[in-house]
This record gives C-alpha cells, structure tokens and sequence, in this order.
C-alpha cells in the first residue's frame, strides 16, 4: 500500500514543479534520454518523471542524484549555510549578561572612614 503524503502548500508546490522543469530542460539541452538519465540516476524513468513534474513524494537523495548528474549539486553545500533569521532568533533568545546588584548607598555618603 502506498504511504499518503501531505500536498506542499501551494507556494512550496511552485517552486517543485519549477525546479522539475529546470532538472528537465538540463536533460534536454544536454541531449540525454530520459533512459539514459534514469540508469545513471539508478531509478525508473517513471520515478524520473515524477522529478520532472515536481512531485513531493520524491526522495531528497533522488533530487541530489539528478543534480549531480547533471552537474550542478555544487551549491547544495550553500544551502542554510548561513541561516541569518536563525542567528537572530537564537540571538534574540540569549539572556543578558547578570550584572552585579547595586549597593545601597551609604548613611555617611561617601562611604569612607576620614
């Protein structure tokens, strides 16, 4: 039985379809079969297909090997690496450093003996 997966929320389904059609027009302009890149891929043409239309369902690991294939999983290594929102929360979240209470000041003033 297949296992049910949740639909992408329409702006995440976007860009799925749009990089299944990048991953295609690769394939395309590099001349290779949908076979071809399948084999090399080691999935089913179907499976590839699915890449190709943005399907959610689709392997991350799938995804990568498509894109190393075609060369260009080399910015996957920039992908959050600098999480900048992330900082700023965590940021946010650190707790002030603990100071010291005040002294009361003292009944002579100025707190020395003369």
């Amino acid at each position: 039985m297949k296992r049910a997966i949740d639909p992408l929320p329409p702006r995440l389904h976007c860009r799925a379809v749009a990089l299944g059609e990048r991953l295609k027009r690769s394939r395309l302009r590099r001349k290779l079969s949908a076979e071809l890149v399948a084999e090399r891929a080691r999935v089913s043409r179907t499976t590839l297909h699915r890449v190709e239309k943005g399907d959610a369902a689709v392997s991350f690991a799938t995804v990568i090997r498509l894109l190393s294939i075609f060369g260009l999983d080399a910015d996957l290594d920039s992908i959050a690496a600098d999480d900048e929102l992330g900082r700023r929360l965590q940021d946010a979240n650190l707790k002030a450093p603990r100071r010291a209470p005040k002294r009361p000041p003292s009944a002579a003033g100025s707190g020395r003996d003369d």
